[in-house]
């Protein structure tokens, strides 16, 4: 993960329960995500969602690509 894109993702107890935002607005990581495994493209969210750049779209892809990347214990 790019740390300059890391700065992008903002956590605030108060604001989402917590979860991971988009620089402090009520936009979680994980509904720029779902987004783009429902289909939707770059510029229909940018479109839609005229507070978020480019960057941002990929901060989120990167933050969720980090926090899947972990081995999966299972018992034999």
């Amino acid at each position: 993960m790019r740390p300059d894109r890391l700065s992008r993702i903002t956590f605030d107890p108060g604001q989402c329960g917590g979860r991971p935002c988009i620089r402090g607005m009520r936009i979680r990581v994980t509904d720029v995500v779902q987004l783009l495994s429902s289909g939707a493209g770059f510029e229909e969210i940018l479109e839609d969602y005229p507070c978020l750049e480019r960057e941002d779209i990929l901060a989120a892809i990167d933050y969720a690509a980090h926090h899947a990347d972990h081995s999966v214990l299972q018992s034999a």
